[in-house]
């Protein structure tokens, strides 16, 4: 078995693998980077693409990419739609930022070039991953030329995603999880069509959520809420487009329509275990913690608990005290309930749950009057959206 050295070793290479191996290599720190995936298929999974303002300071800031500005669409606001009326939540007027429309997939195009050009050490591809999580921390894997390696460090990252190695190696006793599953899922799909509007569109209905996202000028993101067992093979374009119409035209609205390209269902769900750190092992994104797309948090999370990590790892490796790690958690978990609990609320708003009751759907009506009629009310969406960016 080959055996090599660095001083952190990272198990996943999606954005928040990349973007701490990123920022550990601007300050002096080496790092080795594993993920069982293809760089090609990373690249081409379609993942959600709302980054907060805090998140694109982060990307360009740091020196991965001016794309996201330079190409991403700037959005200073979204649109509540309920009975057939368009209400907007101004982001610039309430509180001052934006967020921006760029895919999580170019993220990752911007990072993993990033790396390559900075001779970072990426490994994809790699088969038969595990980790050790004891006080020399290592990750072992046949690479992509077939042969077993073994990378010791002093610190392992698992930036794996929610099926994370690197969670389920701590003990079941040590940790906490917390979890809720949902009744309804989305089914999301490309429109190749003109933009319907120039900003998301959340719309309840009587019909179940719909969601009007964006892609490129002549290229939309649809979702409706479906059952979590729908089958995509059950939905013809002229069934989806008379759903979508249902729960969205209306009062002199109406979708631009088009071919149907990239439909699938995305059941989804809350989750959240505790520590993110176990001896000198720490975990990052999705590994820790998942949000219903609702939000648009799930990205925006991984990359904040990557800048306190980042903080936590240069402090760590230049003095050696463990307790620096023991920070890590509480600071990480603070955000992330603050996102749970907005994700949440913002699903719980806007799906139609089954055997809703007659008061249940008239008090949904009455949260989402009551936000976008009052200007606090607007302002705690607005502030939550675009990231709590004057927050610790």
């Amino acid at each position: 078995m080959r055996t090599l050295r660095t001083r952190v070793a990272i198990v996943g290479a999606g954005p928040a693998g990349l973007m701490l191996s990123h920022l550990l290599h601007r300050s002096g720190i080496e790092s080795v980077v594993v993920d069982h995936r293809t760089h090609e298929q990373i690249a081409t999974t379609i993942r959600a693409g709302i980054l907060e303002a805090g998140s694109v300071r982060l990307l360009v800031d740091s020196g991965v990419s001016d794309r996201v500005v330079t190409e991403g669409d700037r959005h200073d606001g979204v649109v509540l739609r309920f009975d057939d009326e368009n209400h907007r939540i101004d982001f610039q007027d309430l509180v001052g930022e934006s967020v921006w429309l760029y895919p999580q997939t170019d993220v990752f195009l911007d990072l993993a070039a990033r790396r390559k050009a900075d001779g970072g050490d990426v490994r994809y591809g790699v088969s038969d991953t595990a980790v050790d999580i004891g006080d020399r921390p290592a990750m072992t894997f046949t690479d992509s030329d077939g042969v077993a390696t073994r990378v010791e460090a002093e610190l392992l990252i698992g930036a794996d995603g929610s099926h994370s190695i690197c969670r389920r190696a701590i003990p079941p006793g040590i940790r906490t999880e917390w979890f809720r599953e949902y009744p309804f899922a989305w089914f999301g799909f490309l429109a190749e069509a003109p933009q319907s509007h120039p900003e998301l569109i959340y719309t309840r209905s009587a019909h179940g959520f719909a969601l009007i996202s964006q892609r490129t000028p002549a290229m939309q993101r649809m979702y409706f809420q479906c059952s979590p067992d729908e089958r995509v093979e059950d939905w013809s374009e002229d069934r989806i487009w008379a759903e979508m119409r249902k729960r969205v035209n209306g009062n002199g609205f109406e979708l631009n329509e088009g071919p149907i390209s990239g439909a699938m269902v995305l059941p989804f769900r809350s989750f959240v275990t505790a520590p993110m750190r176990h001896g000198r092992m720490l975990l990052a994104g999705d590994a820790a913690h998942t949000v219903p797309p609702t939000g648009a948090k799930g990205l925006n999370l991984a990359l904040a608990d990557v800048r306190v990590l980042h903080e936590v790892i240069t402090e760590f490796l230049a003095d050696g005290d463990e307790d620096v790690l023991g920070v890590y958690t509480d600071r990480a978990l603070d955000r992330v309930w603050k996102a749970q609990h907005f994700s949440y609320w913002m699903t719980t708003m806007l799906h139609s749950a089954a055997g809703a009751t007659a008061f249940d759907i008239e008090r949904q009506r009455g949260e989402l009057s009551l936000i976008t009629g009052s200007r606090h009310g607007a302002a705690y969406l607005a502030e939550a959206y675009t990231g709590w960016q004057h927050s610790k």
